[in-house]
């Protein structure tokens, strides 16, 4: 069995036995067909090796690291040198500190490739306009740059700073625009910006971050984890299964397949709306914790590098994010703002959300009509409002301990209740009012998605839809909410609502062998109370 790859630099693919998942025919029609290109994709997808990948294989050639990929015996470029700048390695908290930073490896570059007699300077537009001014009038570079606005993302909420990182930035790209000594250059990044020359109009930059032909190039198909991890596969359903490794058959494979598809699947970079790929940092973890655990578990990887990035974090320090439609399985965004962002300052909320892979594209992409964003799958959606939760409610707070985690799993109905006015108690009441009844299941619905619970929001039926739905192996619990300020409506709001429960047959759709807990409860939003005060287990 192959070992899965913890690395972003393609020589240790073959130094370590590394699965490589072969997207050198990606590769190959990019250098073919363009010159200078843009992918943006969130944080640990695959941007750096692919960009490693590019530059291994201008600088190295084919041998030995791509035998028995696709390109191996189709690559005939000629050897350039490579100036390879990864923003991530640089300050982004002192302008000086990142210009020396970034210099640097300008110079040894220099070095390198035996170009002297040009003028030193501290600015890294005039260091590399100075550079390419000496070099031989026929040498050729290869340029790659990856996590271009990583200074950017850091200050999204120190306009001062971000403006001078972006004027560093923008004045880098100007002078590399439409240089002949460059023979290919790639860029990726998070964010796709117009407010940086990398974008504006005239730029030499192609921006293919949504191109129809290279969606798949970064993240993993379902055909490439069936090809290049059918160990894996085979081991995992059979630890599900409890067979042989022997006994696995196609059709658990494909099972097994559905269920890291349901966790891991479904972000689409196409605009097209036809290709859709699999997060490469959750399924490697995923995978590699089956052998090492020797047991299946669906952990939520996202969040260890998409939940607390600074970009996120510290634009949620200035605004309050929509709640209501992050609950909804559809938003809804004006075409130019998805398309051309001008600046982190002034982004959506909701673009800002899909360029950090919280939400993905859930349409085509039309000029002149709404585009429609979504989350792409159970683990992305767990983050996201785990994210949520922190800026709501007080998780420091007892009700969000260990000790709690399978409450509504295993508990009575009055542990559950319980639990649920002990988070509802963590509210700033200032910032987030519960003074109606949707607003209440909101809140519930972004406590219960930030615990990882499988929660059908509004679940339909023939009859017609339940609050709140959650769906546990052997259990699901079913919740009908009222809301009042009078006490004196507190016991008909509950009739109402376990009427409500009976009439509509609320949870009892694919029940299976599940246990059916369906609770009817009445919030009471006067000052003095703010709290479920009466409840009922439901007996049909």
């Amino acid at each position: 069995m192959k070992i899965i790859a913890q690395s972003e630099n393609i020589e240790d693919f073959l130094d370590s036995d590394f699965i490589y998942v072969d997207k050198t025919e990606y590769i190959y029609n990019l250098v073919k067909n363009y010159k200078r290109v843009f992918f943006s994709r969130p944080r640990r997808f695959g941007k750096s090796l692919t960009l490693n990948t590019i530059g291994t294989l201008f600088e190295k050639g084919v041998d030995p690291y791509f035998k028995g990929t696709w390109i191996y015996d189709k690559w005939n470029q000629e050897k350039y040198p490579v100036l390879h700048l990864s923003f991530l390695e640089y300050s982004a908290t002192d302008l000086n500190a990142f210009k020396k930073s970034l210099c640097q490896p300008i110079r040894d570059f220099a070095r390198l490739n035996n170009i002297t007699d040009y003028t030193d300077d501290n600015e890294p537009s005039n260091l590399i306009r100075n550079i390419f001014t000496v070099m031989q009038d026929q040498m050729r570079i290869v340029l790659l740059i990856d996590e271009y606005d990583r200074q950017l993302t850091a200050n999204i909420n120190n306009k001062e700073l971000y403006d001078k990182f972006r004027f560093c930035i923008r004045d880098f790209y100007g002078v590399i625009k439409g240089k002949k000594q460059i023979k290919f250059m790639a860029v990726t990044g998070v964010t796709r910006l117009k407010d940086e020359s990398i974008f504006s109009v005239g730029s030499d930059i192609l921006d293919l971050s949504y191109d129809h032909f290279f969606s798949q190039m970064i993240g993993f198909t379902r055909e490439e984890i069936r090809k290049f991890y059918i160990d894996y596969l085979k081991l995992g359903a059979s630890y599900e299964k409890g067979v042989d490794i022997d006994s696995v058959t196609d059709i658990d494979i494909e099972q097994f397949l559905d269920r890291i598809a349901e966790h891991y699947d479904s972000y689409c970079f196409d605009r097209k709306y036809h290709n859709k790929v699999f997060s490469t940092y959750s399924v490697n973890n995923f995978l590699h914790s089956i052998v090492s655990d020797k047991e299946v578990y669906f952990g939520d990887y996202w969040y260890d590098v998409g939940g607390l990035p600074s970009i996120l974090m510290n634009y949620m320090e200035s605004h309050n994010l929509n709640i209501n439609r992050l609950l909804n399985s559809e938003i809804e965004i004006p075409y130019n703002d998805f398309m051309n962002p001008t600046s982190l300052i002034d982004i959506n909320e909701n673009v800002l959300m899909c360029q950090t892979g919280y939400l993905t594209l859930r349409s085509e992409i039309v000029p002149g009509y709404d585009i429609i964003l979504g989350p792409a799958n159970r683990e992305v959606r767990t983050a996201l409002f785990l994210l949520l939760s922190l800026k709501i409610f007080d998780t420091n707070n007892s009700a969000f301990s260990l000790k709690n985690r399978y409450v509504f799993e295993n508990g009575t109905v009055e542990d559950i209740i319980a639990l649920f006015n002990d988070v509802l108690s963590t509210l700033s009441y200032d910032k987030y009012p519960v003074d109606n009844e949707s607003v209440l299941r909101a809140l519930l619905q972004v406590y219960l998605l930030g615990r990882n619970l499988d929660v059908r929001i509004e679940q339909h039926n023939c009859k017609g839809r339940s609050d709140i739905l959650v769906n546990f192996s052997k259990r699901r619990v079913v919740l009908e909410l009222k809301y009042t300020v009078k006490t004196s409506e507190e016991q008909q709001k509950l009739k109402d609502a376990e009427q409500q429960i009976i009439e509509k047959n609320y949870g009892l759709e694919n029940l299976q062998d599940r246990e059916l807990l369906q609770i009817a409860c009445v919030f009471n939003g006067d000052k003095d109370k703010r709290q479920i005060t009466v409840y009922k287990k439901v007996d049909l």
